[in-house]
């Protein structure tokens, strides 16, 4: 087996084992048995749990954040822009995550999910250092669709958005099930998204008290 392939071995044991685990109680031994691979080989290509754990994150933020950036750089240039049209930017990047794998949207939301859960500190702070842009024109697009809301307003309803669109998505396969059984309705992984975003833009726009 190649250098190639026992890394990729490892990186698609350990983001199945942190979707459903959770960071905090996934071993480097559980991983390394679901990989078949001993554990210097995860210590060779990684270094550490907390690298391992930032290489599977960015499997999937090296898409998406890119695309997302691009998106609302696009969106910003509008003279008025409305929270509908923010949450939009994020639909074609996530459904773009299929290419890593068919329920690549899905796996990528839990993982965010986890990280928040587990307060893994090291992930943010991850993600806003090499992410950091596309973060900023996200929070220029919140407040140039919805300016009457502070900046704590914009950090609560964030942190609500992202708990609602990871129960979405880790419990899409239910709600799918349930939309065909109790109201006939065929509905895919996208157009799951794209009901929530409604949900989400009135949410986060609401009047503040």
């Amino acid at each position: 087996m190649s250098k190639k392939d026992t890394k990729q071995k490892i990186l698609n044991a350990a983001e199945v084992l942190f979707a459903e685990q959770g960071f905090n109680d996934t071993s480097l031994r559980r991983i390394t048995g679901a990989a078949d691979v001993n554990l210097a080989s995860v210590n060779y290509h990684f270094g550490s749990k907390k690298d391992l754990i930032k290489a599977v994150m960015d499997r999937y933020l090296a898409i998406f954040m890119p695309r997302v950036d691009a998106a609302l750089r696009q969106l910003l240039t509008e003279p008025a822009i409305n929270l509908h049209q923010v949450f939009d930017c994020f639909v074609a990047p996530l459904m773009e995550l299929r290419v890593i794998k068919r329920r690549g949207p899905e796996t990528f939301l839990q993982l965010l999910g986890r990280g928040y859960i587990d307060n893994q500190g090291f992930l943010r702070w991850f993600i806003v250092n090499h992410y950091g842009e596309v973060m900023e024109h996200f929070t220029q697009a919140i407040h140039k669709a919805v300016p009457e809301l502070s900046s704590a307003d914009v950090f609560w309803r964030l942190h609500f958005t992202l708990g609602t669109v990871v129960f979405t998505m880790a419990s899409s396969d239910a709600l799918r099930e349930i939309a065909k059984a109790d109201f006939d309705e065929d509905i895919d992984v996208e157009g799951l998204v794209r009901k929530v975003i409604p949900y989400l833009a009135s949410g986060v726009g609401a009047t503040p008290c």
